[in-house]
């Protein structure tokens, strides 16, 4: 149940119409796993404490550069050096004092996800590379949590919802079946400032919708956008039934 002082900083979310106090509550009683704290995690967490989630435990085994604080909107110049989990549990402390802010700094692993999952409500992927992602989406999806995942580069940035509760929803693999080795990073093709906020605010939201059920998530959907033109596409994602993480006869090989 919602404090007083809750109820009050909460009170312009519970006025929305499909959001009430039963929302605020479940987001109040959740857990969130952010993977990445660099350009993508920093807008999510910083919106999710914000709005209300109760525990984030945030993983990340990177420290602040000079070159991260162009987007890395948590960090700031006096946190060079240090780990990037701590700087920016510092930051979301202060944001939100009755947030639950665990930090993790290692990287993340079969074991660290073991440990993790079982207390999680929702995976936020914003790690920046295949391997991570492809390890973290194929342990949320054998342990039943939808994954909130997010990639963004350059002018450019992507979005869905992986969820194993819901029958029409691929999971990561089905979608980037293999490692594109030669696809570029930010440190090789740049990123704007910008396209790290727009998707990392719009990945918060979808995992404040997931949380608390309500409207639309991108389940089955992967969206698209080209910050140069503002152009929004989406791009269905059906399940592959050969899938060797989701399928029935894929279950357990991968």
């Amino acid at each position: 149940m919602l404090s007083d002082a809750q109820l009050l900083r909460y009170n312009r979310q519970i006025l929305l119409p499909g959001w009430d106090l039963p929302a605020q509550e479940k987001l109040a009683a959740a857990t969130v796993l952010v993977v990445g704290l660099g350009g993508l995690g920093c807008p999510l967490a910083q919106y999710l404490a914000a709005a209300g989630v109760g525990r984030l435990i945030l993983c990340d085994f990177d420290h602040v550069e000079i070159t991260n604080l162009q987007r890395q909107v948590l960090h700031h110049d006096a946190d060079i050096g240090r780990l990037k989990v701590e700087s920016a549990a510092d930051k979301l402390r202060l944001i939100n004092p009755g947030v639950r802010v665990e930090a993790c700094a290692r990287a993340v692993d079969g074991e660290l996800l073991a440990r993790w999952l079982p207390e999680v409500d929702v995976v936020a992927d914003c790690c920046d590379n295949f391997a991570t992602r492809d390890l973290v989406s194929a342990a949320a999806w054998r342990a039943g949590k939808p994954l909130v995942s997010a990639a963004a580069i350059g002018w450019q940035g992507q979005l869905a919802v992986f969820d194993p509760r819901r029958a029409a929803s691929a999971c990561y693999r089905c979608l980037y079946p293999a490692a594109d080795e030669e696809a570029p990073t930010c440190s090789e093709a740049g990123v704007m400032a910008t396209t790290v906020a727009v998707i990392g605010s719009w990945q918060a939201q979808e995992t404040l919708k997931v949380i608390a059920g309500v409207g639309e998530p991108l389940t089955g959907q992967l969206l698209l956008w080209d910050g140069q033109v503002n152009e929004v596409r989406r791009v269905r994602t059906p399940r592959d039934p050969a899938c060797p993480v989701c399928s029935v006869q894929g279950v357990g090989k991968a």
